[in-house]
């Protein structure tokens, strides 16, 4: 189970990484995909949203189950991955590459830096 040390995570296994222009791309990890086996659709109907911390930015399905995604922190939801609609799949493959979620604009850097860190995350996992 890969876990980057440059990533901030959840307990509800969401991950984000900040990006130098201030935005920030959110996921699954390592562990959520692998628990939920092959994942067929991602439905992020909240583009341009701005939504807070725990609220439902979407959700992904895969094939024996349906399951919601949480953002990390408070933020406005500017782009939803555009390779997911043909290739759900690269959640898989890549859950920290290129099998990004969204791109959203935290509130405040502050609040992603009061996420769990990578050895933290191991922990609740």
């Amino acid at each position: 189970m890969k876990t980057p040390p440059e990533l901030k995570y959840t307990k509800d296994h969401e991950w984000i990484k900040l990006q130098e222009d201030g935005t920030a791309l959110v996921g699954i990890t390592d562990f959520a995909q692998s628990e939920l086996g092959d994942i067929v659709y991602i439905d992020v109907d909240t583009e341009g949203d701005t939504l807070d911390p725990d609220e439902v930015f979407g959700t992904v399905e895969a094939v024996k189950t349906v399951s919601d995604l949480y953002m990390p922190v408070s933020g406005t939801v500017e782009a939803v991955n555009e390779s997911l609609d043909d290739n759900p799949e690269l959640v898989n493959s890549d859950p920290y590459g290129e099998g990004w979620i969204v791109k959203i604009t935290p509130s405040s850097a502050e609040d992603v830096d009061a996420l769990l860190d990578a050895s933290a995350y191991e922990e609740e996992i």
